[in-house]
């Protein structure tokens, strides 16, 4: 059996969803404002260039949840979704969802941001799995810490494998990885199919030299039909 695997920040939507998050927490002062935005901005930094310590940056992104409860969470949550990536949602990402939905591929985001915070996005997508860093939960609150493997870098390629573990129907079926970022390389180089959708500097130079699919969700109907073409 097939599997079409998609990252989801920048790739599925037009933006970060991390860093949104971030970023509406400040304005609806529910965090130290100006701490909270250095630092928010300085670990996003990191990330687009390659360089992101991910334990230090779940430290910093998880304690809002610890320190908000379950009723403020869900309200953000269900606001964030209505206010910000609603925004930044894109067509043609769910366009080409349901051309691999058509073709009979099990549909898997894998996603470092948090799962507290894409699993709306991703029920939204109607994904049949996901795969995201997993906040810690004791007693049904949040900790604050992250549980298990993060969902980043050669995490992800961990991540898959203990789930092709699981559902071993797929292991050795064909897989597509679409990504926009240089930090998908160890994972993008294990499929047989990778694409880089709207791609960073980096990962652009690198799907250059290999040859690799370079693809659009953002641009009009002509410059999308590539994207639908295996």
């Amino acid at each position: 059996m097939q599997l079409a695997i998609f990252d989801l920040d920048n790739t599925l939507i037009g933006g970060d969803s991390d860093h949104a998050w971030g970023e509406f927490l400040v304005a609806r002062d529910c965090v130290d404002g100006e701490r909270f935005r250095s630092e928010n901005d300085r670990f996003y930094r990191d990330y687009q260039q390659g360089s992101l310590d991910i334990f230090a940056y779940l430290s910093f992104a998880l304690e809002p949840l610890a320190q908000l409860s379950r009723g403020q969470l869900q309200n953000l949550q269900q606001e964030f979704m209505r206010e910000v990536i609603g925004e930044i949602w894109l067509p043609h990402a769910e366009t080409l969802i349901g051309k691999h939905r058509d073709a009979g591929h099990h549909i898997m985001i894998i996603t470092a941001t948090n799962r507290f915070v894409v699993e709306p996005i991703v029920q939204r997508l109607g994904v049949d799995t996901l795969l995201a860093t997993e906040p810690e939960e004791i007693d049904g609150k949040f900790t604050g810490q992250v549980a298990g493997e993060p969902c980043f870098q050669e995490g992800k390629v961990v991540r898959l494998r203990q789930w092709l573990q699981a559902h071993g129907q797929y292991a050795e079926g064909e897989k597509w990885f679409y990504s926009d970022s240089i930090n998908d390389l160890p994972l993008l180089q294990q499929v047989e199919h990778p694409i880089a959708v709207d791609p960073d500097n980096r990962l652009r130079e690198e799907a250059q030299r290999r040859g690799w699919k370079v693809i659009s969700l953002r641009g009009d109907a002509e410059d999308f039909a590539s994207a639908l073409e295996w």
